[in-house]
């Protein structure tokens, strides 16, 4: 244990892997690498969605435990996030990417942003995703809408941003720490309590909108989420979902229909599907026609097919027993509300820690 790190806050970090070569083994390399005095790391889990490339054995995190879990089959994102963080009991849930790697300095970031009074409020936080040349990549987003939808399946979302603005915020709209909606999944931290409150991740999702869909229900609690602008993240992005060629689309497309239906009005949720199986499809089948890809168009096809297929089998028995409307849970009169991320005095606990 580095000096210092006895008396700072503690998180578990949970790493979700499924077939990432050697991203998984760089990734593990820098977390070992980076600052750990304000944030420490009591334990890593790795939870393997039965890869076939051999990318979770061997792994080493010199002077931090680490845990390496190996599902018989994929289970999905959200049932393995909720399986590694089973496993652990500190302060701090991390749920990071495989294709991810920290900075020396960004642990050390989120530590300061925790103790800063920013972090009174928000019950989630994100980090500043960077490309392997520094530049910005995608770091947050607004919460879906029907209107970022339908701009992004038209185009009008770089037509018309003031009237239909990008789901994803744009670089000049995260050049500085701030609250936002949600952060992407691929550095996800957020206090236990508040996740146990919540219930984990809804494993209804196999793939996609599970952090959108835990983001909300913990607005829904008055716990936000936060920006760190100064948490730099090295994201590659995409190194597993490139190899589902037509199911990447398909569990795409299911999960936000499965969002749409629990988060919004009902009738925004079926202009949804409508959307999604006319100018949608229409779009896409036209960029395939100007890229000149049939591979392209096979994998537009093989993903609707499998998203109408999931249409006709599961949407009437999911509106049957009441799964597709909006059940978030909140607070009663009584209820509890979580505590913040701040690890100022309001947990006597982790004041001790300072």
């Amino acid at each position: 244990m580095r000096p210092g790190e006895r008396s700072a806050p503690a998180a578990d970090i949970v790493i979700v892997n499924w077939n990432t070569g050697r991203h998984l083994a760089d990734c593990l390399r820098s977390i070992v690498r980076t600052d750990r005095s304000l944030l420490r790391v009591a334990r890593v889990v790795v939870v393997d969605n039965a890869s076939t490339d051999r990318s979770h054995e061997h792994l080493t995190t010199p002077g931090i435990p680490l845990t390496v879990v190996r599902n018989s089959r994929n289970h999905g994102f959200a049932v393995a996030c909720n399986q590694g963080a089973a496993l652990g009991d500190s302060d701090f849930l991390l749920f990071l990417n495989p294709d991810t790697e920290l900075y020396p300095d960004t642990l050390r970031a989120v530590g300061d942003f925790l103790r800063s009074p920013a972090a009174r409020g928000p019950g989630i936080c994100g980090g500043r995703m960077v490309d392997a040349r520094g530049r910005p990549a995608v770091s947050c987003s607004r919460a879906p809408t029907l209107r970022t939808f339908l701009g992004k399946a038209t185009g009008l979302d770089r037509l018309a941003p003031a009237l239909f603005p990008p789901h994803h915020l744009r670089p000049a709209e995260t050049t500085a720490s701030r609250p936002v909606d949600q952060v992407i999944g691929a550095f996800f931290l957020l206090r236990r309590p508040l996740f146990d409150r919540l219930g984990g991740f809804d494993e209804r999702y196999f793939l996609y909108f599970e952090e959108a869909d835990l983001a909300r229900r913990a607005r829904q609690l008055g716990r936000g989420s936060y920006y760190v602008h100064e948490a730099r993240v090295h994201h590659i992005g995409q190194v597993s979902s490139a190899q589902l060629g037509g199911r990447r689309l398909r569990h795409s497309l299911c999960s936000r229909t499965r969002y749409a239906f629990r988060h919004w009005p009902r009738s925004h949720a079926w202009l949804l599907v409508a959307l999604t199986l006319t100018v949608e499809l229409a779009a896409r089948l036209a960029r395939s026609a100007l890229h000149a890809s049939p591979s392209e168009c096979r994998a537009t096809l093989a993903g609707y097919g499998g998203y109408l297929r999931w249409l006709c089998t599961t949407t009437g028995r999911l509106l049957e027993r009441g799964l597709l409307q909006a059940t978030a849970p909140a607070p009663g009169p009584t209820a509890p509300t979580p505590p913040p991320l701040t690890t100022e005095p309001a947990e006597d606990v982790l004041h001790a820690h300072r």
